[in-house]
């Protein structure tokens, strides 16, 4: 096999948790290092390294994806009380990737990875469906209270000269629970505006959806927003590509999603996002066959897996257990960000890789190699699912044997 593919410049690598962190580190040495003499600055998002750190690491690696413009990375813990009792933690951190995305701003885009031998759940998707995740503010930078007893709540807001303006949120009659969200205009904005430039790009129509009927200023202003940066900056560019765009109540977006031939980019705010997006790669085949990156409007792009950290399997993997968990989305997110820094540093040669990694990872699939979740659903049904190892070593034979 030839040398090593050198790089440039470093890609930001962040580390994860559990049954990902496991995955992680196999798909790096079978599927990376052997071809790409890897530069990366690499960050542990681990859970107790970010509470021997107080969190400060989360932070860092953001900081540090704005510095060099390209991250990777693995699926992160958010503890709740459970897992803090688990982990022996001190306090409850934030989640990460908010924490992340909140420093980046932008906009996170998911996009199922679609192989020939399993058809969507929804019978009429004909093409695959773009989420447009706004990826700051509302429920996950949100200030929350326990309420002990009867009383009144206020919203308070003090301007700069101390002008103080309340309105009343309730009389709450006994305990109870409070939350309060916020979001600003321009990252509303921004996310609009990075929105309608990757439907452009990709000749996709745009749907956005929320609920102002509802929430008639804080959802209303997402609505009136949107549609200003498309009427003042997009309207001729969008006609100009040949892609509409429309707004929906969100509940009329998911009626029309389960009965459309899919092929459009559907924008969401941060948590209707977060929920659709794993709808919409659950009905795709499975929550790891979906790519998952978040654009700056500064430029920096950070590629992650969209699911969660395969709690269970890595319990059993803790006991000596095989498992059959799948890595495709962690492939494509390494990809991914190899081929964003081979396109930011002009070397052709690290962008063939990535592509040549990605097209062996959904070959073996298309050949009938292919974990659990997949199996199930692939037609025709494979002679026998495999393990995580298992698919691995056919996902890397086959990159060897197009590598010669």
């Amino acid at each position: 096999m030839a040398a090593r593919i050198p790089m440039k410049n470093p890609i930001v690598e962040i580390d994860g948790d559990e049954m990902t962190r496991v995955l992680w580190a196999l798909v790096k040495e079978k599927l990376i290092l052997p071809y790409v003499d890897l530069k990366a600055e690499y960050y542990d998002l681990s859970l107790t390294n970010r509470e021997a750190t107080e969190d400060a690491v989360t932070a860092e690696s953001a900081r540090a994806i704005s510095r060099l413009g390209v991250g990777v990375k693995c699926a992160t813990i958010t503890a709740n009380e459970a897992r803090k009792t688990e982990y022996h933690l001190k306090a409850l951190y934030p989640s990460p990737n908010a924490t992340i995305r909140s420093i980046l701003d932008g906009t996170v885009f998911r996009k199922p990875i679609v192989v020939s031998c399993i058809k969507p759940s929804v019978s009429t998707w004909k093409k695959p469906i773009v989420i447009a995740r706004h990826a700051y503010g509302d429920i996950y930078k949100s200030a929350e209270l326990l309420i002990p007893s009867a009383g009144k709540v206020e919203l308070v807001y003090t301007d700069t000269d101390g002008f103080e303006k309340r309105i009343p949120v309730t009389e709450m009659t006994g305990s109870g629970v409070v939350l309060g969200m916020h979001n600003l205009d321009e990252s509303i904005k921004s996310f609009a505006r990075s929105c309608f430039l990757y439907a452009i790009d990709e000749k996709l129509p745009v749907w956005f959806s929320a609920k102002d009927t509802i929430s008639k200023i804080y959802d209303g202003r997402f609505k009136e927003l949107f549609n200003q940066i498309y009427e003042t900056e997009f309207k001729g560019k969008c006609a100009a590509a040949g892609i509409t765009y429309f707004y929906t109540l969100i509940d009329d977006a998911v009626a029309r999603v389960v009965k459309g031939e899919g092929g459009f980019l559907w924008a969401c705010k941060n948590y209707d996002g977060d929920v659709m997006s794993d709808m919409i790669a659950s009905a795709s085949g499975s929550l790891a066959m979906m790519t998952s990156v978040l654009v700056s409007p500064k430029g920096p792009v950070e590629y992650e897996a969209a699911h969660g950290t395969v709690q269970q399997h890595y319990y059993r993997w803790q006991k000596g257990e095989k498992t059959s968990t799948n890595p495709v989305a962690l492939i494509f997110a390494w990809t991914g960000a190899l081929a964003k820094r081979a396109e930011l540093d002009n070397t052709p040669e690290l962008g063939g890789f990535a592509k040549k990694l990605e097209q062996a990872a959904v070959a073996a699939i298309e050949n009938g190699e292919m974990t659990a979740d997949l199996a199930r659903l692939a037609v025709p049904t494979p002679v026998k699912a495999l393990d995580f190892w298992e698919y691995i070593d056919a996902v890397a034979s086959r990159l060897y044997r197009g590598w010669l």
